[in-house]
């Protein structure tokens, strides 16, 4: 007897046949290098990490980017799939995936311009501008023997029992360089015209193809918007999607932009789903699935891409990060579980970029399945914690000793949760960040933590707990500049919250993180359109200019803002590594006034007093002084708790006021708990 409750996402949980397969759901894990690849040790690691997706529920899984050969390698020794030996390790990875019903492909990847060696092989001797190394080109007969290298990856790839491959095509890596005439300046049979660009990505999926028989799943990531210059027409794009086809691909995934491209795809200021029409103008032109891809964090999100022709599959990545469980919490009524990716980068991306093992923000488990455990503890071992603070630190401090089992008090004086975190969501761009408090919201329900808001905790209170964590946060440090206490002071708390309303002309004393947000905050709405944030970066149909790539649109800024700092560094040099580019050129575009290596001398009715690194005097006549210089911890319940004997344990901005670091504050928080 079927079940006569209707699915809540029907588009998003019905099942998809493609090359033999059946795949229960629409929803893949896309691709993300986290450096667990790279290393014949970490398989086992790398195997908990899609195991737990796949439990978790989505149908089809991409590994990171696997080189065909050391030509191709991301980085010296990394990720490669060239030996029988290589592809027999894998079969823990995918033995581990299959066991829940989920399939899973290798991408093949080769990096060329961009590979960080300097051994890498390019379609010319062209060097990006994203590393140092310059690549040498590839001879036609090294071309040749490229192509064999993806078909032998793919061939040893079924070896280790994946259900395919996808080739990676877009991004600017190897192939995407092979199809611009931006990086492809041959004149042999590999370039020199729109269809001899093409002739690498059709003869690798042709000959792969071939080498793997029909039931084998082979995936072609292409790129639809390059979104850089003297890049691929939408004929030209089209033309290849359909040669692609006929060479025997079995989807086509979407990829957006080249890493060098200047316009911002995923990070979290990107709307939700602010590339799928793209997708959707793909593909009615095709006769394969097309997956959507970039921005898309709800089920919400991906149902109605589906319910609107515009996909007939959906790819998350770094939502999978955030929360493996993600499909099955959607299939099972309980979406409002999920642990939503906010596009922070800060921890996946920014990780990747450093050489670092992918992680999350918002889940600090991923990528150390086998490492941070939080297991239940035993009735004899539960104890009565209290949490002081409800930030990030707080919130993730108490529902992960609650969820394992210890009974939970959590303190928080203000009559909001989330600290740092609910002024965070209220920056333009940073609107996802209120997801992540309404996940811990949820969460405190579900674990039984009993929320003591609007209530102060005192040492008195604190002392009939066996463990307590202080998690109480910071406060905006207030420099000694004279005339601090003048009416058109207000800190960067006061401003962000609405106490303060800043005039037409403000200054900004601190230009780190939180002085790049708050000149955000003053200069554009939250929740912008879609088409208003297209028109802003330029991004165009790629049927209008080629790759996508128009003319920004310049907007009025509402008010005229200086941002200023005492470094002589470059201003927001410190921001995230995938991120940091899109703060500066938004504040760049919206006329900011950006000046380091100045000293403050005083504020009064004229404005701020200041010297320039000349030591020659300004004066700036602004309404409103908007401080952001730092912070400093709140730890007055410290010493007196310890001096009566309790177990302390001091967590994020209390333990360190680093900026507002809630990558550190989520991490530290759970690995005690999982201490705990």
């Amino acid at each position: 007897m079927s079940d006569p409750t209707p699915s809540p996402y029907p588009h998003l949980l019905s099942p998809l046949e493609v090359a033999g397969f059946t795949l229960r759901n629409r929803v893949m894990m896309g691709s993300m290098h986290t450096k667990l690849e790279d290393r014949a040790s970490d398989v086992p690691k790398l195997a908990a990490y899609f195991a737990e997706r796949a439990k978790g529920g989505a149908a089809l899984l991409v590994t990171g980017g696997y080189a065909p050969s050391w030509r191709g390698w991301l980085s010296p020794m990394g990720s490669t799939m060239a030996s029988r030996r290589m592809a027999d390790r894998h079969r823990t990875v995918t033995e581990a995936v299959h066991e829940h019903d989920s399939r899973i492909l290798m991408q093949v990847l080769h990096a060329g311009r961009y590979g960080y060696s300097p051994f890498s092989k390019g379609v010319s001797s062209k060097q990006s501008p994203i590393t140092p190394f310059k690549p040498s080109a590839m001879s036609s007969r090294e071309v040749e023997g490229t192509v064999g290298d993806f078909v032998r990856a793919a061939r040893l790839a079924q070896r280790a029992g994946y259900d395919g491959v996808e080739v990676m095509g877009s991004e600017g890596y190897l192939i995407n360089q092979f199809l611009a005439a931006r990086t492809n300046d041959r004149t042999d049979a590999w370039g020199g015209t729109a269809e001899k660009r093409m002739r690498f990505p059709v003869e690798v999926v042709r000959r792969i193809r071939e080498e793997v028989g029909p039931h084998f799943i082979v995936q072609y990531r292409i790129s639809l918007l390059d979104l850089v210059d003297n890049s691929q027409t939408w004929d030209e794009t089209l033309e290849l999607a359909h040669r692609i086809e006929a060479a025997g691909a079995s989807l086509l995934n979407t990829g957006i932009g080249w890493h060098e491209a200047r316009i911002p795809t995923i990070v979290t200021s990107v709307p939700r789903g602010a590339f799928a029409w793209v997708t959707g103008k793909l593909r009615p032109e095709v006769g394969i699935p097309v997956i959507a891809s970039n921005r898309i964090n709800t089920p919400e999100v991906a149902e109605q891409i589906l319910a609107d022709g515009q996909a007939d599959m959906v790819s998350m990545a770094r939502p999978m990060l955030a929360d493996p469980e993600f499909v099955n919490k959607a299939a099972q009524g309980r979406a409002d579980e999920i642990n939503t990716c906010i596009g922070c980068n800060q921890a996946c991306l920014d990780h990747t970029f450093k050489n670092q093992r992918c992680t999350c923000l918002v889940n600090p488990r991923a990528g150390y399945e086998t490492e941070l455990r939080l297991l239940p503890v035993p009735q004899l071992r539960r104890k009565k914690i209290a949490v002081v603070g409800a930030g990030p630190a707080g919130l993730a401090a108490a529902t992960e000793l609650a969820g394992r089992g210890h009974a939970v008090t959590l303190y928080e004086a203000d009559d909001q949760l989330g600290g740092q975190f609910r002024l965070a969501r209220l920056i333009p761009g940073k609107e996802e960040f209120a997801e992540t408090l309404r996940y811990y919201t949820r969460r405190l329900e579900l674990t039984g933590v009993d929320v003591r808001r609007s209530t102060r905790a005192t040492a008195d209170d604190l002392r009939a707990y066996d463990e307590v964590v202080i998690a109480t946060g910071v406060v905006p440090r207030v420099p000694e500049i004279k005339g601090m206490d003048h009416a058109s002071v207000a800190t960067y708390a006061d401003v962000i919250d609405g106490r303060v309303e800043a005039g037409p002309k403000v200054a900004i004393i601190g230009a780190g993180g939180i002085g790049f947000d708050v000149a955000e905050f003053l200069l554009h709405e939250p929740d912008e359109p879609l088409d208003a944030w297209m028109a802003r970066w330029g991004v165009t149909d790629p049927a209008l200019a080629a790759g996508g790539l128009g003319t920004k649109v310049a907007t009025v800024p509402p008010r005229e803002v200086w941002l200023l700092q005492r470094k002589p560094a470059p201003l927001g040099k410190g921001l995230g590594k995938t991120s940091g580019w899109v703060h500066r050129a938004t504040l760049k575009d919206s006329g900011v006034h950006m000046l380091g290596d100045i000293s403050y001398e005083f504020v009064d009715d004229a404005g701020l007093h200041i010297r320039d690194e000349h030591g020659t005097a300004h004066v700036l006549e602004v309404d409103t002084v908007v401080v952001c210089a730092g912070q400093e911890s709140v730890t007055d319940l410290v010493e007196p708790l310890r001096e009566s004997g309790v177990a302390v344990h001091v967590i994020g901005g209390a333990d360190v006021a680093a900026e507002l670091d809630a990558k550190r504050a989520i991490r530290h928080a759970t690995e005690l708990a999982a201490r705990l």
